[in-house]
Formats: C-alpha cells, structure tokens, sequence
C-alpha cells in the first residue's frame, strides 16, 4: 500500500556528511546533559514510599501537594492514578523521618497513614502503602542496563545473520544514537525517569531496528534487481521506495502515541513522550544515519548477492 509514489530518487546520500554532523551534534548535546545534569530518577530507582489515596471527590493535587511540602517534604510526587478520586503520592528516602521507618528497614504504616490523613482530611482513604529501599532501586536500575545490553547485542545478531555485518553495526548505532538523544531530553528538562520510561526506550529500540531492517531489505532488492546503480544510487533507490510507507507507519503509530500523551493522564505521560521522540529520531536515524554508515562502512553488491558459480564441464577421455 501506497500513499505516493516519488519517480526520481532522492538524493540523500550527497548530503550524507550534513546529517550525520546534525546527528553528532545532537548526540554531543544529549551526552553533555547527561554528564553535567544527569537523570531525574523516580523512586523506583532511587528508593522511597509508593502511597495510593483514594479521596470521595476530586482530589485537588495542588493542595495536596502544598499541604506536604508545608511538613518538610521537598519534592512530593502527586499524581492521579487511574481516576481523578486516587492520587499517587510518590516520597523519596530523604524525605523520610527515622519514625516512618523502623529498626528493620521496612516502612512505619502507622505513620505513613498519620501523615497522608493528616494532611488529607477526614475525606481520603488510604489504599497501599509500599517502601522501595535504596538497595532496590539500585538492583532495578541495574537490571535496566543488563536489558538494554541483552536487547542490543540480539538485534546485532539477528541482522549479522539476516544481512551482514556492516549492517549490524550501522543498525546499532544509529539505534543507540536514538537512546541517548531520548536520555539526554529527560535531562535538559529534568523529565521522571520511571520504569514505564525505560521500557519506551526497550520499545524504541525495536521500533527503531525495524524501520533499519525496511531499508536494508529493499537495499538488497535492489542490488538483486539493477547491476547498473552504484551503491550511492541503491541506496538513494531504497529509501525513496520506502517513504510512502514509512509514512503511513509511523504517522499511525504517532497518532496512537499521541493518544496516550494527552489523555493518558500523567501515568503515561513521560512513557508517552519517550516513544514521540524516539518515534521522531528514529525515523531519521534509520534513513539518514544507519544508511550512510552502511555506504562508508565499504558496502558492496557482493556482500548482498554472491555471484553464482557455474558447473564446470568434465571432458570425457
């Protein structure tokens, strides 16, 4: 299925230099913000109290808030959590007194509940109350990395042994490209990093291999079907008969994620925006970044179609 279909090809790979200097660039910016500013972390990393609230009317989250931050908790949390009657209360460890957690390092309920009621009136009703502990958060975030790594060393392999190698490694770091530029946003704007965030970044890497595996394929179409373009020209070829359907795709999966970002509700808010800019900048890291370094890395026809050897003819004595 086609929107359009474009009868010149495009020349992207004359102006390859251009975008990937674009892309270093971006990348050298997102890499700054997170060495100087670093990632918000939430709690489920950093360790703290998880509280569900559940008010008899609209909760005013506001008011809420305040009404914490009025008995020395920093920087609460306050959320709705499915309806506009349950708040999540999110509090980190330091904002933890040494009476709300006791001698053997589980949470107080008691005064946790004293506190939250307190400060909630006589109309809240308190649902959970869960303590992550520093050494959690820290096997959470662990356990993110090794996935992350897990995920990128199985799409290494699936595309060495689909293509080839050069393939492999162009895919990967334009995938890894789209990570960091995700990271380096949650940075510059001190974005949550949550789970639900990490797990857009696990989608985004999928995603972003995806659209690279498109390209690659009708790259090998092509090599399969025309001997007279060069490898500049193939690719210039496959891109451009993917854009109709580049297009179509991820203008739908925009609109779904589109969805979710502005009545979703803060649950999904961050998971929300992470897939819309790695949906964005993988888009164009597949075309104008994997690409390129596929051409520079000495790519070839022969790498894609192995000549075909012809039987050789015995004599007869």
């Amino acid at each position: 299925m086609e929107l359009f279909r474009i009868k010149h090809d495009i020349p992207f790979m004359r102006h390859a230099k251009v975008f990937n200097v674009i892309s270093f660039l971006t990348f050298a910016a997102a890499v700054f913000f997170l060495l100087h500013r670093g990632l918000n972390l939430s709690v489920e990393f950093t360790g703290g109290v998880l509280v569900e609230a559940r008010y008899t009317q609209a909760a005013d989250l506001e008011k809420i808030r305040n009404s914490l931050v009025g008995i020395g908790i920093a920087e609460p949390q306050v959320q709705n959590f499915g309806t506009s009657r349950d708040v999540l209360i999110r509090l980190a460890v330091k904002d933890l007194q040494n009476g709300e957690i006791g001698s053997n390092g589980k949470l107080n309920n008691d005064a946790m509940t004293s506190k939250v009621l307190v400060n909630g009136g006589p109309d809240v009703k308190l649902m959970r109350v869960e303590f992550v502990g520093p050494q959690v958060g820290r096997e959470l975030a662990e356990n993110g990395v090794i996935a992350l790594m897990i995920v990128i060393i199985g799409i290494m392999i699936y595309l060495a042994l689909r293509f080839e190698w050069k393939f492999a490694v162009s895919a990967i770091i334009a995938n890894l490209h789209d990570v960091v530029i995700i990271l380096g946003f949650f940075a510059l704007f001190q974005w949550e990093f949550s789970l639900s965030v990490l797990a857009a970044v696990l989608a985004v890497l999928g995603y972003s291999v995806n659209e690279s595996v498109v390209v690659f394929d009708r790259i090998r179409e092509t090599f399969k079907k025309s001997r007279r373009m060069s490898v500049p020209e193939t690719i210039d070829n496959a891109i451009t008969r993917t854009i109709s359907r580049t297009i179509i795709t991820h203008g739908s999966t925009q609109i779904m994620v589109c969805s979710m970002l502005f009545f979703g509700g803060p649950t999904l808010h961050y998971f929300a925006v992470a897939l819309t800019i790695g949906i964005c900048f993988g888009i164009y890291s597949s075309v104008l970044v994997a690409s390129p370094l596929v051409m520079w890395l000495g790519l070839s026809r022969e790498d894609l179609v192995k000549p075909v050897k012809k039987d050789k003819e015995f004599e007869t004595p």
